[in-house]
């Protein structure tokens, strides 16, 4: 049995890894919390796959800001609600005719801006 969850919690954790990664690239879907999940179930896994997440140049620092600082870069911070922002109010425009879409749109905006900009600004 434990060769099996150790197998499930591989495949999961490269699917949380993938799914953000493509955060990266589309606006509004989470980065951040896909990596930490990521990190969760490499850590109870692999720890050769949870080294390589945390020493990769391109993830590894969010990933370590984030659970070791427990602080957000301030660069990080803007580009991320500045993004997210102008996506949906883009989409909220010109893309979603459905008046409750608009408003869970500019709602997850909110609730995400508020999360980012709650955590200590990393120096």
């Amino acid at each position: 049995m434990k060769g099996t969850r150790r197998i499930i919690y591989i495949i999961l954790g490269s699917f949380f890894l993938i799914l953000g990664a493509i955060g990266i690239f589309v606006p509004l879907l989470p980065t951040t919390p896909f990596w930490l999940l990521t990190c969760w179930f490499y850590i109870r896994s692999s720890e050769k796959l949870y080294n390589r997440v945390m020493s990769n140049r391109h993830f590894g620092p969010y990933i370590r800001n984030y659970m070791v600082d427990k602080a957000i870069p301030l660069r990080s911070k803007i580009i991320s609600v500045a993004v997210m922002w102008l996506s949906a109010i883009f989409t909220s425009l010109f893309l979603v005719d459905i008046l409750w879409v608009k408003i869970l749109l500019i709602l997850i905006s909110i609730g995400v801006s508020w999360h980012i900009l709650s955590f200590p600004t990393k120096k």
